[in-house]
């Protein structure tokens, strides 16, 4: 079994600094390793990214992120992703990684992802340049996902994770205005879990939305932004075939 500490959306900023790192610290009794889903930072500034830092490094357990909308806010995304990266970090965004986990290999792939809404009541790739635009830089995101899930599962990953900024469904938004739910995630990011294969999706971002849901194809989908899960972190477990 394998047991996955989740959480996104902290904000940290300079009067933060010490806030997690308690909880953090008791990762290793519960937890075999830590996924950031994005909106680690307020603005995305390099001395944010500081303070993240220095809450995360030197724990005893591999630490995996993606960034988020905030995080590119400063428009420094490879100042933020350079600074957690020194602290041990492994950051994705159209990536995966491996992971060993009491022998077993987890993969993990993530990208932050885009808006564009849910099947029936969607975006599409009609019109002005900029919304064209705009629903293409999703498909980008999923395609990438979609791909380092695929590679996961060709490199012999006996279990997969999905971990995004943006949802990939609607249920996690419940709680949220439905007319913003096209600007918190894209239906692109379930298919691409759906058809390249996951064992678990975990994301952030809909601050008011809800922590369960599934995808069509049945994978669990968790919202872990700290103001749903209103803790550290939550865990969630995955077992093997072992």
């Amino acid at each position: 079994m394998i047991r996955v500490a989740a959480v996104g959306d902290i904000h940290m900023g300079p009067d933060s600094q010490g806030l997690l790192r308690p909880a953090f610290d008791t990762l290793p009794d519960c937890a075999d390793l830590l996924l950031l889903a994005g909106d680690l930072t307020r603005h995305g500034t390099p001395e944010e990214a500081k303070v993240v830092a220095q809450e995360v490094r030197g724990l005893p357990v591999p630490v995996v992120a993606v960034l988020g909308n905030h995080d590119h806010h400063d428009e420094r995304p490879e100042e933020v992703t350079a600074i957690l990266r020194e602290a041990g970090v492994t950051v994705l965004e159209g990536e995966g990684t491996v992971v060993e986990c009491g022998g077993t290999r987890v993969g993990i792939a993530g990208t932050k992802g885009f808006g564009g809404g849910f099947v029936g009541r969607c975006a599409g790739e009609f019109g002005e340049p900029l919304m064209k635009e705009f629903v293409r830089y999703t498909r980008r995101c999923a395609d990438a996902l979609h791909t380092a899930l695929e590679e996961l599962g060709r490199d012999g990953c006996e279990t997969r994770v999905a971990l995004t900024h943006f949802s990939p469904v609607a249920d996690t938004l419940a709680g949220e205005p439905p007319e913003i739910y096209p600007f918190l995630g894209s239906y692109l990011l379930a298919e691409a879990i759906d058809t390249a294969g996951a064992d678990l999706s975990v994301h952030g971002h809909a601050h008011m939305g809800t922590e369960h849901g599934t995808t069509a194809g049945g994978v669990r989908v968790r919202n872990v932004a700290q103001p749903v899960i209103r803790r550290a972190f939550n865990v969630y477990q995955l077992h093997t075939d072992d």
